[in-house]
């Protein structure tokens, strides 16, 4: 046997034995951020127009029946204190009725002096000398009420305070009834912006309460109060109507803006909004870092502001959130985190 066949032979009963490489386990390359406590503002959002606050809204009325002569306004004007509005000159109705109350005094004040006369002559008594001073106080009044009202010549309605013309509802010509609205008068100094909420929401919200006032097309803001916190449904829209405080000239009456309301704090674990991620089930999760390996962990969003949430759960305080590369974790991965470059740390 040659040794060439022998140490073929020996080489046969040698145990094989196969390197193989050793089995990596899966891991992710992440970015990873530190879980902290904090807060942020829980804001109410809602949708309203400006308008005039009802203390500082006024109607004017026709004192009494009477012809338009003359419309000096138009619906959307802004008019100064005392401007002339409306000339109202006296219907056929009213003339009749102040040439009758001139007549009625003229002829009390005659029978008042005949009874003057007659009680020195010992003809009348006391009770019909004090009829008589009755009949002509009443006539006196009541033809001074009328001239009061305009009935005596032409009257001209004027602004009692700088207003904006918000309703118009008459022209020359008419005849209007006593009482009968005329226009409607709102001091722009005063505006509020009138939104409505949900029930729900609504009992978060107190007088006081601050809010941003953006109006609809702009991005500026303007800061503002809640005034009013109404305590009933709206039938009509189904929210409770809410009033915030306006700055002064910087919004127009129909004006729509949209309202932001701090209603107070909402405390937890703040965390970036793209941490947060949503399960097939719909269900808001993030995953933790725990001793470099991941875990899923449910959530509850208590309130969104901006690029930050607050959220509640069973979480690690311990463990850091993982941000970038959260989407291709599954439980009991483990977690690389990218070490900067030289480049980038200098």
């Amino acid at each position: 046997m040659t040794l060439r066949r022998a140490l073929l032979l020996a080489l046969a009963f040698l145990p094989l034995v196969i390197a193989t490489p050793a089995r990596s386990e899966p891991s992710a390359l992440v970015q990873l951020t530190k879980l902290q406590k904090g807060s942020l503002p829980q804001v109410v959002t809602a949708y309203g127009t400006a308008q005039a606050n009802m203390a500082a809204r006024q109607t004017l009325m026709a004192p009494l029946s009477a012809v338009v002569g003359a419309v000096y306004v138009r619906q959307g004007e802004e008019v100064g204190k005392n401007a002339p509005l409306i000339r109202l000159d006296p219907s056929p109705t009213t003339a009749a009725s102040f040439t009758q109350a001139k007549f009625a005094l003229r002829v009390a004040s005659e029978l008042l002096q005949r009874t003057r006369t007659m009680v020195r002559q010992h003809l009348a008594t006391e009770q019909q000398l004090a009829d008589a001073q009755k009949s002509e106080s009443d006539a006196r009044s009541n033809l001074a009420a009328l001239q009061a009202q305009g009935a005596g010549a032409v009257s001209t309605l004027r602004a009692p305070f700088p207003a904006i013309i918000t309703a118009l509802s008459t022209s020359p010509g008419a005849i209007v009834a006593q009482g009968s609205p005329l226009l409607e008068l709102d001091q722009p100094q005063r505006l509020i912006l009138r939104v409505g909420v949900i029930p729900a929401q609504a009992a978060m919200i107190a007088p006081g309460d601050r809010a941003r006032v953006t109006p609809l097309g702009r991005h500026e803001s303007d800061s503002g109060a809640v005034q009013l916190r109404g305590s009933v449904v709206d039938p009509a829209t189904g929210l409770v109507p809410v009033d915030i405080t306006l700055p002064v000239k910087k919004f127009l009456p129909g004006q729509m803006a949209k309202a932001d309301i701090t209603t107070g704090e909402v405390h937890g674990y703040v965390v970036p909004h793209e941490a947060i991620l949503v399960n097939d089930r719909g269900d808001p999760y993030v995953v933790q870092a725990v001793n470099m390996v991941a875990k899923k962990v449910s959530v509850r969003i208590l309130v969104s502001d901006g690029d930050k949430d607050v959220i509640a759960g069973p979480l690690d305080e311990a463990a850091p959130i993982v941000l970038t590369g959260n989407y291709q974790l599954d439980n009991g991965m483990k977690v690389r985190v990218a070490q900067p470059s030289r480049k980038s740390a200098q």
